[in-house]
């Protein structure tokens, strides 16, 4: 089978994601060799932390040239939480931070709100405002997916967003685009629909 690659860049649960996509029957290599990245028939980019510590791994380690490689290729990727957020042109979390610059936006920080924590950490149903990405197949009414996050992107380009969720105004929570899925969520971590997702993205 083609292989799926998860990028190790040093700053995820790797290991979470590769026994999810193995729940669903699919296995998934562990690898932070450029070369193996962008080759690979499928990549992921998960990410936990900071965005400025974890773009400047990715490209210290060669590994954002590679992922851009894979993407322009037209082959499938997927990214995660901060794997998402570093798609974006430009990140607000300590400091002002560029991005990889595949989509033009801005990743910004919850606003302060009187009942509200942020970080923002729990489950939240999706209001799917694409229905046809394919990431959605099979997917019940009023999905809900587990959320850990302070920031989230904010596309320039509206036709990205796939799906939001309140918190407690509407944010960008899927985008896509082609052969680019993202999802500010986790989806190794928001069980039967969080699978079904990514059963979707490895049967691509």
């Amino acid at each position: 089978m083609p292989e799926t690659v998860i990028v190790d860049y040093g700053m995820a649960n790797l290991r979470s994601v590769q026994k999810a996509f193995e729940q669903v029957g699919h296995s998934a290599t562990i690898s932070s060799d450029p070369k193996r990245v962008a080759e690979a028939a499928k990549v992921v980019l998960p990410g936990v932390g900071a965005f400025r510590d974890a773009i400047a791994r990715l490209r210290e380690t060669g590994l954002a040239d590679s992922v851009r490689k894979h993407i322009d290729s037209g082959r499938p990727f997927l990214g995660i939480c901060l794997g998402m957020q570093m798609l974006f042109a430009r990140g607000f979390e300590d400091g002002l931070h560029t991005g990889m610059g595949l989509f033009a936006g801005d990743v910004v920080r919850f606003p302060d709100v009187v009942g509200l924590k942020v970080p923002h950490m729990g489950w939240n149903t999706l209001r799917l405002t694409k229905p046809t990405c394919p990431l959605f197949t099979g997917l019940p009414p009023d999905p809900a997916v587990y959320f850990v996050h302070s920031y989230f992107p904010v596309p320039v380009d509206r036709g990205l967003v796939a799906a939001e969720a309140d918190y407690p105004d509407p944010f960008c929570s899927v985008v896509w685009k082609d052969n680019v899925f993202a999802t500010q969520f986790h989806p190794e971590k928001s069980q039967r629909v969080g699978l079904t997702m990514l059963k979707n993205f490895a049967g691509m």
